[in-house]
């Protein structure tokens, strides 16, 4: 199969997890008895973006800030319960996502912001500056944020919840003019 034939098909399949997520969550939300509603949402994407971001399950309703205490917690566990549940393959787990009254779109504008800034006093500087621990998908987004820059490079560094983004120079360390 050719390139161009496997994105329709891939799209396809992503379109075919909808209503078992929209079941399930239903179940929970029942079950729970959140006051909570969703709906998903298409957003439109570039082409050539094919590995961007499709539909976003957006949350409302008056039990919102359960969703988003702790940055998000419950809302990034519901979305991993739910996601793993429907078997959601590999390929797709980067392009639905749920979100709530906004906050993590508003947390990736934050993110990259930061990234713009960080990357900035590297530049001044030339000192690696280390940013605070993040999650997976936010250390993903500084990535994503700085990998136009050729004049920077950014690694993950450390385990666990202490895993964090390093940015810094492109070029070899210049120690020795340092000190």
């Amino acid at each position: 199969m050719d390139s161009q034939n496997a994105v329709p098909n891939l799209n396809h399949s992503l379109q075919s997890y909808l209503e078992p997520i929209d079941s399930l969550l239903n179940q929970i939300l029942r079950q729970g008895e959140f006051a909570l509603s969703f709906a998903i949402h298409h957003l439109s994407r570039e082409p050539a973006e094919a590995e961007s971001l499709e539909y976003v399950v957006d949350f409302a309703g008056a039990d919102t800030d359960l969703l988003l205490e702790r940055n998000g917690a419950l809302l990034d566990a519901l979305e991993h319960v739910v996601l793993k549940a429907v078997r959601l393959r590999e390929e797709h787990l980067r392009r639905i996502t749920f979100d709530c009254n906004d906050w993590r779109r508003l947390r990736t504008e934050e993110l990259k912001l930061t990234a713009q800034v960080a990357a900035e006093r590297v530049l001044e500087s030339g000192d690696p500056f280390a940013l605070s621990p993040m999650s997976p998908r936010e250390r993903r987004i500084i990535h994503l944020a700085l990998r136009d820059r050729p004049n920077l490079r950014t690694a993950s560094e450390g385990a666990g919840p202490e895993r964090h983004v390093v940015i810094q120079p492109a070029g070899p360390p210049t120690r020795d003019s340092r000190r």
